[in-house]
């Protein structure tokens, strides 16, 4: 189309049809139906009004001026203007032996060649195990960063342990009055503590450590404390009433021995339930290392030498609003206690510290005003602001056939990642996670992704992988072998419609990965296996493959070891096994 643009240039097409940086572009795109050709380009609509023409006109032009090309059959112009490729089955018969010789590498691009991307993702607070809300962003993540690592970025995968603040200090009073609970003490939980079962083994822990070195009565401990949520109050009074309670009977080691019990079982709890699920990371990050480390004290000062933060009330500021936040945050309290903003935005900066191109945050939904001050914190530091990328995670709704399951991490009601992979199975759960969109609610049907038919999507994958793994066997069973060159020197042959539209769903591989990385979408990839899944199957059902005539069975042989190769390659990604059998 360039060409034929530049056919035209002289006198059929004005100046300002060209751009600085040459002719415009032709926009060229898949069709839909092949029966409306492979290819559609729109160019002839989009320049009708500035060159003056009638689109069909001016299509007539373009297409005029288009040399020949052995891939391409004819030409056809449609509608108002539209113009249709129709593509010869040689060239997508190329495909084949291409993904034969690049087997894994293939689809592989340089998009992100020599930029490197920091990946965090879950980072759950370590306060309870992972539930199936955890489960969709270890999916998501995870799948997203294969993506980018096969568009070619240089990825680490990141969980932030948030080790330090407010929610620990509840998870260690939780754990406390568990333990005085198994030693007899007789006590209501307060209602805004971390009730669930799961605190029980680790109060056990706790006594094995402790001994009765932390055993305090009942009455010490809850004697003149307020109301549990009074109405009208605030209802977390009660609960910070007892952690100041605790501190005061426990001391500091004390307090802090019962965090640690409880911080060392839950995330080893959260590690080996991300390693079953298939999900490493290269970097387990702590919080508390900020402090430690000076990240937090680095961060300030930078922000203090650029004269972005004012001191309030007592308190220390940054002038958020200034870099296009809704309003300025506090980075030290009146108390002297650094916020979790600080520590956000320190946290970010290491990681461009660390030589990061790209900081690409997994977060939940309820996270939306966090990309504002983080950027503005970035950009005061000297950051470029668009380095930070936030995807959002909206919530997944998991039906026990009509009735939905409710879940409270506090309460301690909800399915954890952990049983739903005991009852559906890995590649079911990292499968139907990243079916939809991130930015859509996810209804998890478990009876469905528990089925062993067509209905079930990563049932209909895996059954098209090892179904081309049953014809090898049938192939072996009657003694016969399959010879690949022969194979891919027969290709030709394959000129039957289910033939032609597989090879040109293998060729769209590559482009569905850079456009799934570009635009950090792995439902896109969903959406291809199952179109690929689908072409197969005719394929399979309209033809045999072991065909008396050994050319033909050779080609066509080759044809379904290249739909299994990218089948394989696209599951991978998604980390969903590739069965040899079902």
């Amino acid at each position: 189309m360039a060409q034929a643009l530049a056919a035209l240039e002289a006198g059929t097409l004005p100046e300002e049809l060209q751009t600085g940086a040459g002719l415009v572009p032709a926009d060229i795109e898949r069709t839909r139906d092949a029966r409306n050709g492979h290819f559609a380009c729109t160019l002839a609509l989009r320049l009708a009004k500035t060159a003056k023409k009638n689109p069909r006109q001016l299509a007539t032009a373009l297409v005029a001026a288009l040399p020949p090309h052995a891939d391409v059959t004819h030409v056809e112009i449609a509608g108002p203007g539209f113009i249709n490729f129709f593509i010869a089955p040689a060239a997508w018969q190329g495909v084949v032996p291409t993904v034969l010789a690049q087997r894994e590498a293939y689809g592989c691009s340089k998009q992100g060649a020599g930029k490197r991307a920091l990946v965090e993702f879950v980072s759950a607070n370590p306060t309870g195990p992972l539930h199936v809300g955890h489960g969709r962003h270890a999916a998501f993540g995870a799948t997203l960063a294969n993506l980018l690592a096969a568009a070619g970025w240089q990825v680490h995968r990141e969980y932030y342990i948030n080790d330090a603040g407010r929610q620990m200090e509840i998870l260690a009073a939780s754990t406390w009055l568990r333990y005085l609970q198994a030693r007899g003490e007789q006590l209501t939980f307060p209602s805004n503590g971390y009730r669930g079962d799961y605190l029980l083994p680790i109060a056990a822990k706790l006594e094995a450590r402790a001994g009765a070195t932390l055993h305090r009565s009942s009455a010490e401990v809850f004697s003149g404390l307020p109301p549990d949520e009074p109405e009208g109050g605030n209802k977390d009074d009660y609960i910070d009433a007892v952690i100041v309670r605790a501190h005061a009977l426990l001391g500091e080691a004390g307090f802090r021995l019962a965090l640690d019990v409880a911080l060392e079982d839950i995330l080893g709890d959260i590690r080996e339930d991300l390693a079953a699920f298939g999900v490493v990371y290269d970097r387990w990050y702590s919080e508390r290392s900020l402090s430690t480390e000076g990240a937090i004290d680095r961060a300030l000062n930078r922000l203090q030498t650029q004269g972005h933060v004012y001191a309030k009330d007592g308190a220390l500021w940054f002038k958020a609003t200034a870099f296009g936040d809704e309003k300025d945050r506090v980075v030290v309290r009146e108390n002297g206690v650094k916020t979790y903003f600080a520590s956000d935005i320190a946290y970010h900066l290491e990681k461009r510290e660390r030589g990061f191109d790209l900081l690409l945050d997994i977060l939940g939904a309820d996270h939306h005003g966090y990309i504002a001050r983080v950027r503005a914190g970035l950009e005061a530091m000297g950051e470029p602001g668009d380095s930070l990328e936030v995807r959002l995670v909206q919530f997944v709704t998991l039906f026990r056939g009509e009735e939905k399951v409710q879940m409270s991490t506090r309460s301690g009601e909800f399915i954890t990642l952990r049983q739903l992979r005991a009852e559906v199975g890995n590649d079911a759960c990292r499968f139907y996670y990243v079916m939809r969109s991130n930015d859509q609610h996810l209804d998890f049907d478990l009876e469905l992704a528990k089925t062993r038919s067509n209905d079930n999507p990563v049932y209909y994958i895996q059954y098209a992988h090892a179904r081309v793994s049953s014809v090898l066997r049938q192939l072996a069973d009657r003694g016969l072998e399959h010879d690949i060159a022969a194979g891919l020197a027969g290709l030709r042959q394959l000129t039957e419609p289910q033939e032609q539209l597989l090879a040109a769903t293998l060729a769209q591989y590559p482009e569905l990965i850079d456009s799934a990385a570009t635009q950090r979408a792995p439902h896109l990839l969903v959406h291809y296996l199952r179109e690929l899944a689908t072409s197969f199957h005719s394929y399979y059902n309209a033809h045999a493959f072991i065909v008396d005539d050994p050319s033909l069975r050779h080609a066509r042989l080759t044809l379904v070891l290249a739909t299994r190769q990218v089948l394989r390659n696209g599951l991978g990604i998604l980390g969903v096994t590739a069965p040899e059998t079902m």
